[in-house]
């Protein structure tokens, strides 16, 4: 099944998430490369493609898991996490209506 992972970042989290990104990202390509990664990305906190020193509020990931607590399993694991990105994790499953 498809699970949504929205994951909100602590405030003043750039320097974090820079440092942790290049590990963050070959999770997802790894996803990816399995075909159950259907998208992912930042959420910028302001209205553009590079948002500077204002950098992110979060990220979504819509990734296919087993089952609710093994898509929970994979987002503790993330790399944003041990480096104090995100200050909350939602998961939800997700029902693909379009394309």
């Amino acid at each position: 099944m498809w699970y949504a992972i929205l994951s909100i970042d602590r405030k003043d989290s750039l320097a974090a998430r820079r440092a942790a990104r290049p590990a963050h990202l070959a999770r997802l390509e790894a996803l990816r490369d399995a075909g159950r990664l259907r998208l992912a990305g930042p959420l910028p906190a302001i209205d553009a493609d590079d948002p500077g020193p204002a950098g992110f509020v979060g990220s979504l990931i819509v990734a296919e898991f087993a089952s609710l607590e093994a898509a929970r399993a994979w987002a503790d694991e993330d790399p944003y996490i041990a480096a104090g990105v995100y200050a909350r994790v939602d998961i939800w499953p997700f029902k693909l209506a379009l394309p």
